[in-house]
């Protein structure tokens, strides 16, 4: 930290000027492409979902590409310029930022800003994931069935701007910190890939006549009830499951409350417990399927559907089969196409399992949940240490980019 003091102290002792994103810099909205215009090789591009899933801090290479002879039809980011996700599944997810680095222009979606200015490309994107931005932006962004932010509202957001060679400092040391967590996660990574093939391994044992997910029980799904109606939250005592709480664990731990009278006005029914839920429709279905283990009864909203089990079914075992297959799943039922990543209800609906008996599938289960619990016990090391290394990484970020500001 010294390093950055005597740089401050040099470059701005009576403090660093805080201006807006409009001030030092231009938001350009993209324009739209679409999946008919994807092709193996032709122009970059980045749809501002692949931001949430495939992004980080800053990219050198795209992960998709389109028509080249768009071009002079699309916006194009250029290097040092900073792509903004416009649209969203929640006002904190709204506005994740990636610093395009790579020396070729790229198309960007009409759900996307770029913004060019002339910082540190870095710089500006680690400020966007700051405690600053976020709290600045729930005052400008709106939430429906999406978050959404305009450019005239993300241009009023004010952000620290210090001399250059301060912000090449900052980027330094949170590229450091970063490289670091980036470590840790792909060991965990690894790790789950491993168990997840051991797991399919168990699974494949069994013998048993395939059904569709269809016949297994009762699929029913939910809504949100309005926001702008406080009478259907404050004070609320009826779990609501988002799908942001679907955990491929055990979903036990539910934020959201909603009241009676929600329930009594709305089309929303409570869903008895054990179940088993599936996110159907979200941008994180664009590189895995959340399936949760509901062990409580609770309401959910519109974007997943919950299995109720008739009898002679199991839920633990639906669940445990459903997280095995949950990749093969994906890759054949979720659409990619649109605004949100989508599971197609009828594909998933026919997907087939093995169905044996009812003692079976419990015996079944219960192998599964003791061989989670041993994969927990020897992962519980790593999984605290990135929990730790993130809140570090976090609170030395904001550290970073908390300046006195100049009068």
């Amino acid at each position: 930290m010294s390093r950055i003091d005597d740089l401050i102290a040099e470059h701005c002792p009576a403090g660093v000027e805080f201006k807006a994103l409009g001030e030092v810099g231009e938001l350009i909205r993209g324009r739209r492409f679409t999946k008919a215009d994807y092709v193996p090789e032709g122009l970059g591009s980045i749809h501002y979902g692949e931001i949430y899933t495939d992004y980080g801090t800053w990219a050198t290479e795209v992960r998709a590409y389109v028509r080249p002879e768009l071009k002079g039809n699309l916006r194009l980011a250029r290097t040092g310029d900073l792509v903004i996700a416009a649209t969203g599944e929640n006002v904190k997810d709204v506005c994740k930022a990636v610093a395009w680095l790579g020396v070729d222009e790229i198309a960007i979606h009409d759900d996307c800003y770029i913004y060019r200015h002339s910082m540190d490309p870095k710089y500006v994107s680690y400020f966007f994931q700051s405690s600053a931005f976020q709290e600045q932006k729930t005052m400008f962004a709106t939430e429906s069935k999406l978050a959404r932010i305009s450019g005239v509202n993300l241009a009023k957001i004010k952000m620290p701007v210090p001399p250059a060679a301060v912000q090449r400092e900052i980027v330094e040391i949170l590229d450091k910190m970063e490289k670091l967590k980036a470590e840790l996660e792909a060991e965990l990574e690894y790790r789950t890939r491993q168990y997840a093939y051991y797991r399919q391994v168990i699974l494949d044992q069994v013998q048993a006549d395939v059904v569709p997910l269809s016949t297994l029980g009762k699929w029913q799904g939910g809504i949100t009830p309005s926001k702008a109606n406080s009478a259907y939250w404050e004070s609320g005592t009826i779990p609501w499951l988002a799908s942001m709480d679907v955990s491929n664990t055990s979903t036990d731990e539910i934020r959201g409350r909603i009241t009676d009278l929600a329930l009594r006005e709305t089309s929303l029914r409570l869903v008895p417990a054990p179940s088993v839920a599936v996110v159907m429709r979200s941008n994180i279905l664009r590189r895995t399927l959340p399936i949760g283990l509901i062990e409580v009864a609770t309401t959910v909203n519109q974007d997943m559907r919950v299995l109720v089990p008739r009898e002679g079914v199991d839920a633990e075992y639906v669940f445990q089969v459903l997280r095995a297959d949950a990749e093969r799943i994906r890759s054949a039922c979720v659409r990619t196409d649109g605004s949100m990543a989508a599971v197609d209800s009828q594909g998933f609906l026919g997907w087939e399992i093995p169905l044996p008996s009812l003692a079976e599938q419990r015996r079944v289960a219960k192998k599964l949940r003791h061989f989670d619990a041993l994969v927990n016990d020897l992962s519980i090391g790593l999984p605290a240490e990135i929990a730790a290394r993130r809140q570090q990484y976090e609170y030395y970020r904001d550290m970073l980019l908390t300046f006195e500001e100049a009068a």
